[in-house]
């Protein structure tokens, strides 16, 4: 990823894309009217969000669309929404005529700290979680807090679990506990913006040390061992689950942080009492903080982790708040 972009309007976002020529536009279809002036007079393409969408078939409709629209080598896909929207766009860039340049506007706090921001694209395969995927960096991520206003509490939240895991790794100026703080108020959107800019400024470091997700980058994987086996075990519920909340990813995430710490703690890699901690500012930020089934149910979808390499798992545990530590499993 070249960079980061931060504004807090439309028509700032447009002016960046002024020097691009042959833009085409994807967006989730709730975000019509937002979308539609992004892309002013330019192609666009509503699209589906949710898990159940992150799929190769939808990424082969965006090719699609780019091939009908004529588009060539030269095009522009600007891609508005959450993650799912984001990671089938960037995939479907990625290629689409071996690969056309891409822009990212996050509209979900996950999506802004986290989905956004670093290159990975990918869908789901069999309910495992973006099995089949390349990394592909965006031109830039355009952050506009301004899209939060519109997202209802548990958004927030479930965006509000990956802004924690950032800054559990690095905890330059108290962002941590400083996040912890205002999450447990009520707070006022405004007052997020600074932290949504570290975080994601926090990851795009990391990213740039190791782009291909070979070393140093796979401690952004803090938490989602677990939290992509709760995803795999509920889609494998459905039917028992109906009618009951499932997790998001971000609260999954939460959930697997709180696995994490305890391992740690049990490895002495953590001292005693970070588990309980992390467990107490969690449920504090209204996280949850408990697996949803017994850990061995879990095992079928962590034993096809995508982190595993010569039979073992690259974890990630906590040595402190600010400090993680990767040993393979």
């Amino acid at each position: 990823m070249r960079e980061i972009r931060t504004g807090g309007s439309l028509a700032a976002l447009r002016l960046m894309l002024v020097r691009y020529r042959n833009i085409y536009v994807v967006y989730d279809s709730n975000l019509k009217e937002a979308a539609l002036k992004i892309a002013s007079s330019r192609p666009a393409l509503p699209l589906h969000s949710g898990e159940i969408h992150k799929t190769m078939d939808s990424v082969l409709g965006i090719c699609r669309w780019l091939l009908y629209q004529d588009a060539g080598r030269d095009s522009v896909l600007v891609a508005v929404g959450g993650g799912v929207i984001l990671d089938i766009a960037g995939f479907a860039a990625g290629i689409y005529k071996r690969g056309i340049r891409y822009v990212n506007v996050p509209t979900t706090l996950l999506a802004m700290v986290d989905a956004g921001v670093g290159g990975k694209t990918g869908v789901n395969l069999e309910d495992f979680k973006n099995m089949i995927g390349l990394v592909h960096r965006p031109e830039f991520t355009y952050i506009c807090p301004a899209f939060l206003r519109t997202l209802p509490g548990r958004e927030i939240r479930s965006g509000s679990a990956e802004m924690l895991k950032t800054f559990i790794i690095n905890n330059k100026n108290d962002a941590y506990f400083k996040a912890v703080s205002l999450l447990s108020t009520d707070f006022a959107l405004d007052a997020l913006t600074p932290l949504i800019k570290q975080a994601a400024k926090t990851k795009l470091r990391i990213v740039r040390r190791d782009e291909n997700d070979r070393g140093p980058r796979r401690v952004l994987n803090l938490g989602h061992t677990y939290a992509h086996a709760i995803e795999w075990w509920q889609n494998q519920s459905r039917n028992q689950n109906q009618g009951r909340d499932t997790f998001s990813h971000g609260e999954a995430v939460a959930i697997g942080i709180i696995q994490a710490a305890k391992m740690s703690e049990e490895k002495g890699i953590a001292p005693a009492g970070l588990a309980e901690t992390l467990r107490d500012d969690f449920v504090r930020c209204s996280l949850p903080v408990d697996l949803p089934c017994p850990a061995d149910e879990l095992e079928p979808a962590i034993s096809q982790d995508k982190k595993i390499s010569g039979g073992k798992l690259n974890f990630v545990y906590i040595k402190r708040i600010g400090s993680v530590k990767i040993e393979k499993i």
